[in-house]
């Protein structure tokens, strides 16, 4: 059997390391002269500029089978790309990387029963089976605000993915818009290295999550397993109230820091993860505006009625789907647009048999463990590893899906890990590890849990874990805290959850 691959960034070398593993042989295509997707910082097909860190810790930011070299809690955009360069060599993936390649169309291969064309600089190709790994975040989504087309400031109104440092800034007054992570990082670096004044503007006033929270990495509290089982069992509530309860004992509420305050409720707020931002709130280092209501000239009015002069705007506005290479069929029975892909599990479609998307959904968190076992489901799937979904299953998937459109279609990090674990068969069963019970149910999703038990499990998974869930000093016990016996009882005494 042969896949093509189209895309070479984190999602499309793991899928060809997990094929390759299982006797189904990739073609990656890559459009652009490196391997590496948006952490080549390639301006043009990248959105990372040189001085960016992940939000995301080490322990997460990896692969099952290829710890990161150093010791540092997060890394630089080098260090990522350094780490997919080693995990291509270390994996035999550089022979069957083609770069510089540009897919044009994907549809199906009508000369034969089951099988696809890739077409790509005007020549075409037949595979039995096609992952579409070419990335989520490619497309910048902007906002329709009136009058910014008349926008006159020096520095010009584009998107943070243009974005490639504070140096053309300096001196300059800047407005930032959004509350995600892209807008407040680059607010937060602007701020700190000489831009006159940073104004940020949001829609909502979000929650903050900082990084570290006594020294340990935050998304090693709030994206864990027993997330996944509150989520499953407990009340919209009370889910709610405890990821609130994290958030805020880490790193405050932005009323603390002279922001606005945000929902009560988390879920309805949303949550981002920055080290600096608020604190630099809280110094008037960067001030907070509402949504701009219109702009003229380099003058921008906001919905409360001021008005301000910019010599620039950046816009951290989020991305929009964007998969113009997959066929008019293809993309009708996705019922693609800039938000939605129906997909059991976002990665099959049952009229689409043989095709199979790779990071296509949206989540606070990082994308490495659940891309991983998406992978690793997709192969398995494929090589016969595992049964297949069944047609109904499938169909029944994305109907439930469909019932979802126009509703948040943002997940977290942990829900896609466990929904990937579980469709791959490797969820690790707590009572098979109960010297792990702790670190399992309270301690960082760590890729090497999922190399505990099911296929392809490795028998150092318990030694690495274990070291993995004890790093920055997290989870060195196996004994519960009064905290985690409370939630924990919760969990394993269920209540109905009310309907939403």
């Amino acid at each position: 059997m042969n896949v093509a691959v189209i895309g070479a960034g984190p999602a499309g070398l793991v899928a060809a390391r997990w094929l390759a593993a299982h006797g189904v042989e990739p073609t990656i295509f890559e459009q652009a002269p490196r391997l590496g997707g948006q952490w080549t910082g390639l301006h043009g097909s990248s959105g990372v500029w040189p001085g960016m860190h992940t939000n995301t810790s080490r322990v997460l930011t990896a692969f099952s089978d290829l710890p990161h070299d150093g010791d540092r809690s997060f890394l630089a955009s080098r260090d990522i790309l350094h780490y997919l360069d080693r995990y291509a060599d270390v994996f035999g993936l550089v022979s069957r990387i083609r770069l510089n390649v540009n897919v044009t169309g994907v549809h199906r291969d009508t000369s034969r029963p089951a099988g696809w064309i890739v077409e790509h600089d005007g020549a075409a190709e037949s595979f039995d089976r096609v992952v579409v790994a070419s990335g989520r975040f490619r497309a910048p989504s902007l906002p329709t605000v009136p009058g910014l087309e008349t926008f006159s400031g020096d520095g010009g109104a584009r998107s943070t993915y243009d974005y490639r440092g504070a140096g053309p800034y300096r001196g300059a007054r800047v407005l930032v818009a959004g509350c995600a992570v892209s807008a407040l990082e680059v607010a937060s670096e602007l701020a700190q290295a000489g831009a006159a004044r940073v104004v940020v503007t949001q829609r909502r006033q979000r929650y903050v999550l900082p990084k570290f929270a006594a020294g340990v990495p935050s998304d090693h509290r709030i994206f864990t397993r027993y997330g996944v089982l509150a989520d499953e069992v407990l009340a919209r509530a009370e889910v709610d109230r405890q990821l609130k309860e994290i958030v805020v004992e880490a790193g405050g509420s932005p009323e603390q820091y002279g922001a606005p305050a945000p929902d009560p409720s988390l879920f309805a707020a949303g949550v981002t993860l920055s080290q600096h931002y608020l604190p630099l709130v809280g110094e008037g280092r960067i001030d907070i505006r509402p949504w701009p209501s219109s702009v003229s000239g380099a003058e921008v009015t906001f919905a409360d009625g001021r008005r301000e002069a910019f010599d620039a705007i950046l816009f951290g506005t989020g991305f929009s789907l964007d998969l113009p290479f997959l066929s008019r069929e293809i993309r009708a029975t996705l019922d693609l647009d800039a938000v939605h892909l129906d997909a059991d599990r976002y990665t099959f479609h049952p009229d689409l048999p043989g095709l199979a998307f790779m990071g296509m959904w949206d989540q606070s968190g990082g994308y490495f463990v659940p891309m991983e076992l998406q992978a690793r489901w997709i192969a398995y799937s494929w090589a016969g590893v595992l049964p297949a979904a069944s047609r109904a299953d499938q169909c029944a998937a994305v109907a439930a899906y469909r019932t979802r459109r126009g509703l948040s279609q943002k997940t977290r990090m942990n829900l896609a890990a466990l929904t990937f674990a579980r469709a791959a068969g490797c969820e690790p069963r707590l009572q098979t590890w109960p010297q792990l019970q702790r670190a399992l149910l309270f301690g960082p999703l760590a890729p090497s849990c999922f190399r505990l038990e099911g296929p392809d499990a490795l028998p150092d998974a318990p030694d690495t874990f274990a070291r993995e869930a004890a790093a920055f000093g997290a989870i060195t016990s196996n004994e519960l805290t009064a905290r985690e016996r409370e939630y924990w009882g919760l969990v394993r005494r269920p209540r109905r959850q009310p309907p939403p």
